[in-house]
């Protein structure tokens, strides 16, 4: 069971802001333009979650804050949602 780790990436030259997920195992990622109508917690919350649709998790997932980002986590005592 992986978990998924989000990080803020500042604007560049070339780009606007953005937020990469990437799974605990370093093998999966998706990187999305900073949704800037949301909040922190939720504009990293769509990254990993669009990284978890896109592999076809079903878990519940919580989130918490780290320094570099944030960490969503499976919770497996409530089971898979639908």
């Amino acid at each position: 069971m992986q978990c998924v780790v989000t990080k803020y990436l500042g604007p560049t030259t070339f780009r606007g802001a953005r937020i990469k997920a990437v799974t605990s195992g370093g093998r999966h990622s998706v990187t999305i333009d900073y949704p800037h109508e949301l909040d922190g917690e939720a504009a990293h919350w769509k990254a990993a979650s669009e990284l978890i649709r896109r592999l076809e998790w079903s878990w519940a997932y919580h989130g918490a804050e780290l320094q570099t980002g944030w960490v969503f986590v499976p919770d497996v005592g409530e089971g898979r949602t639908a």
